[in-house]
């Protein structure tokens, strides 16, 4: 018998998906954060429009929207969810060398949608990554962080502090 509060494991510990069908459909939604650093030089390209590939933010915006509706593919045990509104907002930060992101996800479920929103950062830098990686290998990804979920039956919670 297992009393791990991790809910991915049954009584017996065994790895399984979460049974949400008794839960009440609630609208939740989440907000996370990350950011991408790199050389001056790559972000000015960037801001400026200037890359070879095009439009990097549009480009990375629609990859974090789309990486978003296929988590339950991505993350093993995650729930199948009908987002209903995902909004990916990548502002460049040129006194820090980084592009900012910022992610909201929302449905009206069973579950959380903290993955979703988890998921869509990670892509959406990934994706400027991938576009800008022939200037700039040394670019680097940190502070993927949940800071808010509201709904369901734990609640609203927040990050203690947001890192802008």
């Amino acid at each position: 018998m297992s009393d791990s509060p991790l809910t991915h494991f049954n009584a017996a510990g065994d790895v399984h998906m979460v049974d949400v069908g008794a839960k009440t459909v609630t609208q939740r939604s989440a907000v996370c954060e990350g950011y991408i650093e790199m050389r001056p030089e790559t972000l000015a390209l960037i801001v400026n429009g200037a890359h070879k590939k095009g439009d990097v933010l549009g480009v990375a915006r629609i990859a974090g929207i789309m990486a978003s509706k296929k988590t339950a593919e991505l993350i093993p045990l995650c729930h199948p969810l009908p987002l209903t509104h995902v909004e990916i907002d990548l502002q460049p930060q040129a006194g820090l060398n980084r592009v900012y992101c910022r992610t909201l996800a929302k449905t009206n479920g069973q579950t959380g949608v903290e993955m979703e929103a988890l998921t869509a950062t990670q892509i959406a830098l990934l994706t400027v990554y991938d576009m800008c990686k022939a200037v700039d290998r040394g670019m680097v990804i940190q502070g993927v962080r949940l800071l808010e979920k509201s709904g369901g039956k734990s609640g609203d919670w927040r990050a203690d502090a947001a890192v802008p």
